[in-house]
């Protein structure tokens, strides 16, 4: 045995009574009656012990147990010079108690105090506490010497098994505490994460909804620094307005994301394709329902790649292709190239990073190029 166990008190938990169950606290509370009532019984069974007598087998009776109160209560605080203070008056008081005739309480106190000191002090301390305790014990036991030397064994056994058993009761305790915590520490990062994903949707859409519209408005804008017709502005104007009233629906479609209830991911590229001249999309493999962080990312990915293509390619084709794999979906969005919008240059560039952050984020990737006629993006996220 190590000097650190022999040194080292039985933690707060094992000493306390979290974590006891109802079984046991019934046996506890059993045991405590039986040694009451032994106490009870050796202290006033005498047929002339007078009222003197009795009033201070009251005392002492009355003295101990506030005693036993206090030791349990300062091995608990883990304070060692006034348990070993506790533990001497105890043991006084049953010699006092031998003394005056009362032979069974002095011998059951001796054996409590054994038995206490082994399960709740530091061994070093406890092993003399229990070694003068059971030797008072076996000097005025009257009962034949073998009887006398097992129950100095089981009383000793007993206290030892009990702190075993208090301490693996005080791990199995902090055990819970640690589970609790980590599972408290994972509850507030997944808030922490699906706040991440609500800002992040919130962002795309409208990043996505304002700068089409902001890409209309300020064609609008220098149409009428030019003095162009009244209709060519009003069409811009008419555009920023298709744009915010797309904005709103994706704006309906995140709520929905958000609360778990999606269009099915081919209805939504059709509808997505519907609204651009020149778009059509094509479904390859086994179509399944894809985890909403997936189906998200490809919803984003193919409204984004659309929009650059208003931005910077108008009239181009575009081809949209979503292929289920066995352990990923690929989405192919591709353009033939188209007349460069005077306006190409306005925004920040944040589209592409936007999504790349997002494919990453799932453990994907998202490649964005020209080719030979106009400029591809590719979504992969696995599944």
């Amino acid at each position: 045995m190590s000097g650190d166990a022999w040194t080292r008190w039985p933690s707060r938990e094992a000493l306390g009574r979290a974590g006891t169950t109802r079984p046991r606290r019934m046996l506890a509370w059993a045991v405590r009656t039986l040694v009451l009532g032994t106490l009870l019984w050796g202290a006033f069974h005498h047929q002339h012990i007078g009222i003197w007598g009795a009033l201070a087998a009251a005392a002492g009776f009355v003295g101990a147990g506030f005693v036993a109160w206090a030791f349990f209560r300062t091995t608990y605080a883990h304070r060692l010079a006034p348990s070993l203070a506790l533990t001497a008056v105890l043991l006084a008081i049953a010699v006092a108690a031998q003394a005056t005739g009362f032979a069974v309480p002095a011998l059951v106190i001796w054996c409590g105090c054994a038995v206490s000191a082994l399960e709740r002090l530091p061994l070093v301390a406890a092993t003399p506490v229990a070694a003068v305790a059971l030797a008072s014990y076996s000097l005025f036991d009257t009962d034949a010497w073998l009887t006398t030397a097992g129950t100095v064994v089981g009383m000793a056994l007993a206290g030892y098994v009990l702190r075993l058993d208090a301490e693996a009761r005080g791990n199995a305790q902090r055990l819970l505490a640690q589970e609790r915590a980590a599972r408290a520490a994972e509850a507030e990062s997944a808030a922490l994460n699906e706040r991440s994903r609500i800002a992040r949707e919130i962002h795309d859409v409208l990043a996505h909804s304002l700068s089409a519209q902001l890409v209309h408005l300020e064609a609008a804008r220098l149409l009428i620094e030019r003095g162009a017709e009244r209709e060519q502005i009003l069409e811009r104007v008419v555009a920023a307005r298709g744009m915010a009233r797309d904005g709103l629906a994706e704006t309906r479609q995140a709520l929905s994301a958000l609360r778990g209830d999606l269009t099915p991911l081919e209805d939504f590229l059709a509808e997505l394709v519907s609204t651009a001249d020149g778009a059509a999309v094509t479904v390859t493999g086994e179509r399944r329902a894809l985890p909403a962080e997936a189906s998200q990312a490809v919803r984003r990915v193919a409204q984004e790649a659309l929009t650059n293509v208003r931005k910077h390619a108008q009239g181009a084709k575009v081809h949209l292709r979503l292929d289920y794999g066995a352990h990923e979906v690929t989405l192919n969005v591709r353009d033939s190239g188209g007349r460069t919008d005077e306006l190409a240059g306005t925004g920040g560039g944040y589209g592409l990073l936007g999504m790349r952050e997002r494919a990453e984020l799932l453990g994907g990737s998202l490649n964005a190029r020209p080719d030979d006629e106009g400029f591809v993006v590719t979504l992969k996220v696995p599944v």
